[in-house]
């Protein structure tokens, strides 16, 4: 019996071939992070800025953690050097920052030239989430997110730029990297969640538009975007309106296995993509088809979003 030929097949096997291919040459034109490299890592005490430490410790790198909390970062240099035996406390700087506030930023990052005379990897992870309905939000949320989730990263990068620009690269032809922690959140707006979207949006594009900028320059740019993650960030999140309804389904939906991935796997992902200088990464399955679902339908995303919040979240006060 003869068998007809399905064209589908040949297209799926021509898809995996070039995945394959795209995924070899990714590996390929990947850049190590060279011995002796400076990794300044905001948010970097607890969460995911601490696991994005802990990945970048495990090679002789000089770490700078950035947090408002001075015995947070303590322990978490500890943690790490516990953790790591070949880095030594010379190889960690700390400074505590309100990175709201622009000059703080720039005091962060002229204290890390002072120190260590250049920056090869700056991670812009500081940041809020206020949880609860817009009934209940004051504009004042929308400001401290703002300031955050996105002036932060903008008055850091901003300080860091020239120097980075100016400094010979350790290895290659790299000058440096940026990789700037937005969120699923910055693809699509997150009922009950309103001012970290607003701000993780500008946070996507003000670093797609960098990343165009300044790649033949020798710096790259790399978006994060990460879906739903167990990082203990949820303890230290903000709700208004019903605050007991609003803190049990965000626990949720943050600590359920399945539902949100480790810090441990963000970092690693993150780790990778800024070795291999890429664009842009989603975390998370469920991440990644919801920010090409807001794309291809962006209308019936709002719509289905709107049935989340009518009959799912909690009622406005």
């Amino acid at each position: 019996m003869s068998r007809t030929f399905n064209p589908l097949y040949l297209a799926a096997a021509a898809t995996g071939l070039a995945a394959g291919a795209f995924a070899g040459l990714r590996l390929i034109r990947s850049t190590p992070i060279p011995d002796g490299a400076v990794v300044l890592i905001t948010g970097g005490s607890r969460g995911l800025g601490l696991a994005i430490a802990h990945r970048f410790a495990q090679k002789p790198v000089r770490l700078v953690l950035a947090s408002r909390n001075r015995g947070e970062l303590e322990q978490a240099q500890a943690t790490l050097l516990a953790a790591h035996p070949h880095l030594a406390p010379e190889n960690f700087y700390l400074v505590a920052a309100d990175l709201a506030q622009p000059s703080e930023c720039q005091r962060l990052v002229a204290e890390t030239i002072a120190r260590y005379g250049r920056i090869d990897v700056l991670v812009n992870n500081a940041g809020i989430i206020e949880v609860g309905p817009i009934e209940a939000q004051p504009v004042e949320a929308f400001e401290r997110a703002m300031q955050v989730n996105f002036f932060a990263a903008l008055y850091t990068t901003w300080a860091a730029l020239p120097h980075m620009r100016q400094q010979s690269p350790l290895t290659g032809n790299r000058r440096a990297s940026i990789v700037n922690i937005a969120s699923i959140g910055g693809k699509l707006a997150v009922p009950h969640m309103l001012p970290y979207s607003a701000a993780k949006f500008a946070l996507v594009g003000f670093s797609e538009g960098l990343h165009a900028e300044l790649r033949h320059k020798g710096i790259r740019v790399t978006t994060v975007c990460p879906g739903l993650m167990r990082t203990g960030g949820e303890a230290h999140a903000q709700f208004v309106g019903d605050t007991e309804f609003e803190r049990r389904w965000f626990d949720f939906a943050a600590k359920t296995p399945g539902v949100a991935t480790t810090a441990e796997h963000a970092a690693n992902k993150i780790y990778a993509a800024t070795e291999q200088g890429r664009a842009e990464i989603t975390i998370t399955p469920q991440a990644w088809v919801a920010a090409r679902f807001a794309g291809l339908a962006p209308e019936t995303l709002q719509f289905s979003n709107a049935l989340v919040d009518k009959y799912i979240l909690p009622e406005a006060p």
